[in-house]
């Protein structure tokens, strides 16, 4: 059962943060578990995390539903259809690929162009609703393990202008629906994976929620170009690593 704490845990810790948590998880449950799909299998650890990030937000979810801000609901709306669609047919060719240093490194220099950007206080004149198509798209090239989901929608978002706690807050409030719905269609085609791994989803819920908070809270203090900056010089290291 270790197996599965261990996945749990690097589920948690890694989904928040611009790196990859599918390919990390995807990449190490490859070695540790032959039951099941190593892709499937970290796809459908994001449950725990989508628990933690419910939780969490429970406040935002709630006037997200009743439509308290019309502005944020359709954009919420593009993202969700675009991602979920775009996310479906990725998802089917990445089950056969494992953490690719190409798609980390683009994240990192994604991270570093958001650095940049922040620092001197750039802002993009996009349309809203391409925004929306913009990051609906990268959300849903994040199916592929090492294309990190957080990192590209930071990127995305960044490019507005918008304010670095309500880009962190809305990046991970719009992978709600894409994960319920790839856990949903992952359980129904393999019910094994709670049965074997509901070890995995209690850990991920756990350090889910306990590293959401620490990295909101770090974030809140510290320069959002350096926050991006830290994490895309981590992605081009990992990226670099795949070459020794």
């Amino acid at each position: 059962m270790w197996e599965y704490i261990l996945l749990g845990v690097l589920q948690g810790i890694f989904e928040w943060i611009p790196v990859s948590s599918e390919g990390v998880v995807a990449l190490f449950s490859r070695f540790l578990v032959k039951d099941f799909n190593s892709v499937d299998l970290a796809i459908f650890l994001h449950s725990g995390t989508l628990l933690a990030l419910l939780v969490y937000f429970y406040k935002d979810w709630k006037d997200l539903i009743l439509i308290k801000d019309k502005e944020f609901f359709k954009f919420f709306l593009v993202v969700t259809v675009i991602s979920g669609g775009i996310g479906y047919f990725v998802y089917h060719f990445s089950r056969t690929v494992i953490m690719g240093s190409g798609l980390l490194l683009l994240t990192g220099i994604g991270l570093l162009l958001t650095s940049f950007l922040q620092k001197k206080k750039m802002e993009l004149k996009i349309n809203k609703t391409i925004s929306a198509i913009l990051v609906g798209l990268l959300q849903g090239l994040s199916a592929l393990p090492g294309f990190s989901r957080s990192g590209s929608t930071i990127f995305g978002l960044s490019l507005t202008g918008k304010d670095p706690a309500l880009i962190l807050k809305q990046s991970y409030l719009i992978s709600g629906p894409v994960v319920l719905a790839s856990s949903v269609y992952l359980f129904l085609k393999n019910p094994a994976l709670v049965s074997q791994g509901w070890i995995a989803l209690v850990f991920s819920f756990i350090f889910g929620l306990l590293s959401l908070n620490l990295l909101l809270s770090w974030a809140k203090k510290t320069d959002f170009s350096l926050f991006a900056l830290i994490f895309g010089l981590l992605c081009l290291l990992g990226a670099g690593l795949f070459y020794l």
